[in-house]
């Protein structure tokens, strides 16, 4: 009973990371722009970091807006670099965002040699001691980012859908852009302070691509992702749990492990398909 009061929070909290990921994983795999929820974590840490550098701490709200900060700065580039006529694909530029904010973050923290440990947190995230507080807090956050998707689903499914055009039905790509990287930011600088960089990534990509393995509607997609990622945390946490690991690392190899024999599973399912299949002999 006691080890189940203890994991409560982590486990309600990698729900909450689950149900908010996968659905804007779905946007980023058929955008194609598969490293933007990496890029604009890392840029959300590189705040943190500038704000510790000058004597905030790591987890007053001083930190956390600057980091929001840093990582609408992140949004409003990304929004900006994407367009028809670009020679530059958007991925590069994303990944050079990356390199550049884990670069600059390192500098940082080794201005402050006392928070190394605090670096290693925004990498792999500290779940199994999340607050019921935070959960709250982010629980409500999230809610309502998830309430203005909803309203506007049509409209950000219609550019996800139609990312190379600069106008889809009327409506102008890159101010939409602006309004799905904006609540990105919200999603991305929250989670990072709460699971780290890495696990922020797995629950961006990993369910969103399993449920694009096994379907091909939205819906079905969301209910495949939500799944996988709800059995992926519980399975994960408690396995952290078990062998003393460090929690965020443990879902993160997890989620790839499972992704990987779901993968194997939808290979055997479609190798038997085609040797189902009848074969069509033509008449000499």
């Amino acid at each position: 009973m006691d080890i189940i009061t203890f994991l409560a929070a982590p486990f309600v909290a990698s729900l909450i990371l689950t149900g908010i990921h996968a659905y804007l994983g779905l946007h980023v795999v058929e955008r194609g722009v598969i490293f933007v929820d990496l890029s604009l974590a890392q840029i959300a840490a590189l705040g943190a970091s500038v704000a510790i550098i000058y004597g905030a701490d790591p987890h007053a709200s001083t930190s956390y807006w600057v980091s929001l900060g840093f990582t609408f700065l992140g949004a409003v580039i990304f929004a900006n670099v994407r367009t028809k006529r670009s020679r530059i694909p958007q991925e590069a530029i994303i990944g050079i965002c990356y390199a550049v904010a884990s670069a600059a973050t390192i500098l940082a923290m080794s201005k402050a040699t006392g928070e190394t440990e605090h670096l290693k947190d925004m990498l792999v995230g500290n779940l199994l001691f999340v607050s019921w507080h935070d959960v709250i807090k982010t629980a409500l956050l999230y809610g309502a980012i998830g309430v203005f998707h909803y309203i506007f689903r049509k409209n950000f499914l219609a550019i996800s859908m139609n990312h190379d055009l600069e106008r889809v039905n009327g409506m102008s790509v890159r101010f939409w852009d602006m309004l799905f990287y904006g609540s990105f930011g919200f999603v991305v600088t929250s989670s990072v302070a709460i699971a780290g960089v890495l696990l922020v990534f797995c629950y961006l990509i990993v369910p969103s691509v399993a449920g694009m393995l096994f379907a091909h509607t939205v819906s079905k997609r969301l209910a495949i992702a939500w799944t996988m990622g709800t059995l992926v945390s519980a399975l994960g946490i408690y396995l952290s749990v078990k062998f003393d690991l460090p929690t965020g690392a443990a879902i993160v190899c997890t989620f790839g492990i499972v992704l990987a024999l779901m993968g194997a599973v939808k290979a055997m399912v479609y190798q038997r398909s085609l040797r189902d299949r009848p074969q069509v002999i033509l008449a000499p």
